[in-house]
């Protein structure tokens, strides 16, 4: 999810603890994890991670924001795969998804999962992965203005629900499950609002 350290360098220990906490947060849940377990798993010390981070939370915003950036690189490549295609584009996104989910490892969504961990709409942590949500929301508002559906918001809403229940059916199904099914849904909501291809 984070950038890996460039080979030239030896990982620092702000690296070895992002790390550590994106594999531990991504796994457990970001509430489930204690401090003393990062830094175990890190290999470094309590003091090393407050000095990097200021905080556990400072921690967690840092590794919800470093997921997003993967986000970013999916999309970034389905928009290489389909340039000028936004259709092709959210579809190519559906379809990944559809096989993620299917992964023996798959928990989901680390920015939803983090919504569920801090109930408190307040709590630095849900403030920024609700942000990051909104961000994908725009994204799908802009792709649904581009293929001219009929209402853009409306679409854009009805695909963010498709993905976040993929996000969570994909881990309480066996696979195939419904998840495997998310692209089909896709192309029903966009063919409703762009008509057919």
């Amino acid at each position: 999810m984070s950038t890996p350290p460039s080979p030239s360098r030896r990982p620092t220990a702000a690296d070895r603890i992002r790390q550590s906490a994106r594999d531990l947060f991504y796994r457990q849940g970001i509430r489930a994890v204690g401090v003393e377990e990062i830094v175990q798993n890190a290999g470094v010390t309590k003091p090393s991670l407050y000095r990097a981070f200021h905080s556990k939370d400072g921690l967690a915003t840092v590794f919800l924001t470093d997921y997003q950036h993967c986000f970013w690189d999916r999309i970034a490549l389905v928009r290489a795969a389909h340039p000028e295609d936004p259709h092709a584009q959210i579809l190519a996104y559906f379809d990944g998804l559809a096989e993620r989910s299917a992964a023996p490892d798959y928990r989901g969504c680390a920015l939803t999962n983090a919504i569920l961990d801090y109930p408190d709409r307040t709590h630095p942590v849900r403030q920024e992965a609700a942000r990051l949500k909104h961000e994908v929301r725009d994204w799908l508002v802009e792709r649904a203005h581009q293929m001219g559906a009929t209402d853009p918001d409306r679409l854009a809403d009805g695909l963010i629900l498709l993905m976040e229940g993929a996000y969570v059916v994909g881990q309480a199904f066996p696979p195939p499950g419904p998840a495997a099914r998310v692209g089909d849904c896709a192309r029903l909501l966009i063919e409703a609002q762009c008509g057919p291809r």
